[in-house]
Order: structure tokens, then sequence, then C-alpha cells
């Protein structure tokens, strides 16, 4: 159970014991039955945008979102935030992109927007510390909750599937 690493041994055995039930994945899909119809490039950058536009406006802008289907097997990482910097003219500019791995195109609509929220939280805080997680609260009253269910589903998806 690699995503569920730190958490306390008796949450770690009630997930054990619905491994080994059969029934991770159900579980997570009833609790997030709704899928989101996020499937481009350009209809990510707009449900990033509206996010942004709801809970940061101040942040400084985006230049760039894209799905990235190589992000989690590379990095290991669900999502990046980056500020790429160029030069234009006789002036540094530094433009902001955010990245979310592909696999995210199949989840349930409620772990989209945590990682969204996890990535915009970025443009502000850099470190995931208490400034960073009350800011991603902040925009996702249910992150925390969010964020463990997305390693339930991530660990469901790598389970074996059962034979028939």
């Amino acid at each position: 159970m690699r995503y569920l690493q730190g958490y306390p041994p008796a949450l770690l055995a009630q997930v054990q014991s619905l491994i080994d039930a059969g029934r991770l994945a159900q579980t997570v899909a009833q609790r997030h039955p709704e899928m989101h119809m996020v499937r481009s490039e350009r209809a990510l950058y707009d449900y990033v945008c509206e996010l942004k536009a709801r809970h940061m406006r101040s942040a400084p802008p985006l230049s760039k979102v894209a799905f990235d289907p190589k992000l989690h097997v590379l990095k290991n990482a669900l999502g990046t935030h980056s500020a790429v910097s160029r030069v234009q003219g006789g002036q540094l500019k530094a433009k902001r992109e955010i990245r979310i791995a592909s696999l995210f195109k199949e989840a349930p609509a409620d772990f989209l927007r945590m990682i969204v929220v996890h990535e915009l939280a970025h443009l502000k805080e850099r470190e995931h510390d208490k400034a960073f997680y009350a800011l991603c609260e902040h925009m996702e009253p249910h992150y925390h909750q969010l964020e463990f269910d997305l390693r339930l589903w991530l660990t469901a998806r790598e389970l074996p599937a059962a034979p028939q």
C-alpha cells in the first residue's frame, strides 16, 4: 500500500480488510460516483481558471494547464506546478504552468478538483506546510478526506483484477 504510507496502523487494517474482501474499488466508487467531463486540454484550462478566479483572484496568471501522460510514471507525482522563465526582449518573464497526470481524465470529479486545488495552492505557497494546507481547505473544505480517498482509489487501481 505505497500510497497509504504514514497512516495509522488501525486505518491501514481497515483498508486491508476492504482489499481482502475485494470491496475497495466499490467502496471508493460509492463515495465518489460523479464523473467529470473535463477531457481536453482546453476544458482543463477553463476548469482550473474558473477555480482560480473563484478562490485566488490575486494569484499570478497561468499560461498553460495540461494533462501530462508521463507525469505519474516518471516523477511519481499526480500534478506539478512550475514557473518557466523566459527572456522576452530585455526582461525575464516567469510563466506559470500546471500539469495534471492524465489518469485524472478517468478519475471521479472530486479527485480532479482536489488535485487542481493542490496545484493552485502552490501558486501562493511553495512548501507543504500549515499555510499551504489551510489554503487547500479554504478552496476545498473536504480536502484531507478527498486526498485520503484519492489514495484509496490509486491503491484500488493497482490491485490485481479479481479472477472471473
